[in-house]
């Protein structure tokens, strides 16, 4: 049993963080939420009635969105370009880091082309599902908060053109894009001893990864 804490510590460790930020997430939306009900003469939502609705589902899933997307981003970009001195980079003059290939390439071309690949496609489909639910369950929040004020509901379709939805997204995007390009940066200059995120502390700043 220690063996597997020590070997699987830090998906173990994440995923408490995730899960008590999930709680405490839901706890806090909920009361959130009820105090604005409250507010509209309306009764507040039991704890399952605010897991399914559209403003807990829209909050969660437009960050879900911008973290898949960010890493989505940095995976594809990091296999393209360069930059020099960072952790976060191969070697310009060593772009070539993996000369290895599957053993079925010449056999199954498109098969091995999707798995030299996979990384960043799986997290590009998890950021299209991501928006695609955010997208949906933001409209159903909006029109939650249109039937409060007696007005009529949106479509989906004409949902997609409401600079709410975008407000949303790119309000998420620009400090996922902010925070990897300071990791990108900060890497060059700043050193943290034992993390594979960061270069050997003895390391000169010219040099790239880790």
């Amino acid at each position: 049993m220690a063996r597997f804490f020590r070997d699987n510590g830090l998906t173990l460790a994440l995923g408490a963080m995730f899960l008590g930020s999930l709680v405490g997430m839901v706890l806090t939306g909920q009361s959130a939420y009820n105090q604005e009900l409250v507010a509209h003469g309306q009764a507040g939502l039991d704890l399952p009635a605010y897991l399914v609705s559209g403003n807990f589902l829209s909050a969660l899933l437009e960050n879900w969105e911008s973290e898949f997307l960010q890493m989505a981003v940095s995976v594809v970009l990091t296999a393209m370009l360069f930059q020099r001195g960072s952790a976060e980079s191969r070697d310009p003059d060593q772009p070539d880091r993996d000369n290895d290939v599957v053993w079925w390439r010449h056999r199954y071309p498109v098969a091995a082309w999707l798995y030299e690949r996979s990384l960043g496609i799986s997290l590009a489909i998890l950021f299209l599902l991501s928006f695609v639910l955010h997208w949906w369950f933001s409209l159903l929040a909006t029109n939650e908060d249109a039937i409060r004020h007696g007005q009529p509901a949106g479509r989906l379709m004409g949902y997609l053109l409401d600079p709410k939805l975008w407000f949303e997204s790119f309000q998420n995007w620009q400090s996922e894009f902010l925070s990897t390009a300071l990791l990108v940066v900060l890497s060059i200059f700043l050193r943290h001893k034992g993390s594979p995120e960061s270069k050997p502390v003895a390391a000169p700043n010219s040099h790239t990864g880790d």
